[in-house]
């Protein structure tokens, strides 16, 4: 047994540690039986590094498909290429508007206490990208956002500006596994705007990209291929669209697309702090979701009320028995 897993196995032991080894259990579980695992990334985890222990777990099998923000997309590429002029702010609580300002200023984009650089960040995959989006538009083709980025990745052209241990990136590990991910909302992104501005001043045709109609017409595609009879497990970090968007399309295609015999999903865990009495559904618990035709009585189903960057790491270290 590794030392992370048995330390979690020996003092997680009530509450919201319990929580955590029940939740990585029933996982380890669900991938013993031979079923597939979706994981959601909201929030900036990828500011956040998550990708240190998220690649392995892509690496290993361990995922199967991701449902991420166009935020987190293009962040963990952003720390893969500009790592060493991102600026770390521990006392951000104390910053003055006239702080933020300056930070501003100085082309730094804070989020919580680290800033993206972006003259280093942005405009270093701005050109790259914008390359890859018109090359494809000009033979007529007609690709997701991850694809292009997948494109992008595997084409080389960013390994001159790496800044951090390839293995850390799971935008990296994801593109060399061509792993099926879906981008709901990825206009919001700064690609996304950057792609926007492009499509404004007319060098860029909007329908190059394609849309989250379209990626819920794939996901439908890709459940209906991949859950067999008992269904795909669904692992959400943080609340939003990354994880409202996929959950949706069991009751789609039970109720719109009267596929009766479309399984539930077979497993849920959710890592949050978003509190139930304020009404919001990142923070609905579990139950909620057997209304709602997404979950069985019988799915195991979990939350971890903590926060997500303590606790995904762990519970990644746990299945990789690190």
């Amino acid at each position: 047994m590794g030392k992370v897993r048995e330390f979690i196995e020996y003092n997680y032991r009530h509450f919201n540690a319990a929580a955590l080894v029940d939740a990585a259990k029933g996982y380890e579980k669900h991938l013993d039986e031979g079923k597939k695992m979706l994981v959601s990334l909201a929030g900036a985890m990828s500011t956040a590094e998550l990708g240190i222990s998220l690649a392995e777990m892509i690496r290993q099998d361990k995922i199967h498909m991701i449902s991420t923000t166009g935020a987190n997309l293009e962040e963990d590429l952003m720390n893969l290429v500009a790592h060493n002029s991102y600026k770390r702010i521990p006392n951000y609580r104390d910053l003055t508007p006239q702080d933020e300002w300056d930070l501003l200023e100085n082309h730094l984009n804070r989020v919580t206490d680290t800033c993206i650089p972006e003259e280093e960040a942005f405009r270093r995959l701005q050109d790259h990208v914008f390359k890859v989006w018109k090359d494809a538009e000009d033979k007529g083709e007609r690709m997701f956002p991850h694809e292009f980025l997948f494109k992008l990745v595997n084409s080389g052209v960013l390994e001159q500006y790496y800044e951090i241990d390839p293995k850390n990136s799971w935008m990296l590990a994801a593109a060399e596994k061509n792993l099926p991910i879906v981008v709901p909302g990825w206009e919001d992104s700064t690609l996304g705007n950057i792609f926007a501005s492009y499509c404004i001043k007319g060098e860029l045709k909007a329908s190059t990209m394609k849309s989250g109609i379209e990626y819920m017409m794939w996901l439908a595609d890709y459940y209906t291929n991949n859950a067999g009879e008992e269904g795909i497990g669904f692992f959400q970090i943080g609340g939003g669209i990354a994880g409202d968007f996929p959950i949706c399309v069991v009751p789609m295609l039970a109720q719109d697309l009267e596929r009766e015999d479309t399984p539930f999903w077979s497993y849920f865990c959710q890592i949050s702090d978003s509190t139930t009495s304020f009404g919001s559904y990142s923070g609905a618990v579990p139950n909620e979701k057997i209304t709602w035709g997404k979950l069985s009585i019988d799915t195991p189903k979990f939350i971890i009320e903590s926060d997500a960057t303590i606790v995904a790491p762990l519970v990644f270290a746990y299945l990789l028995d690190q």
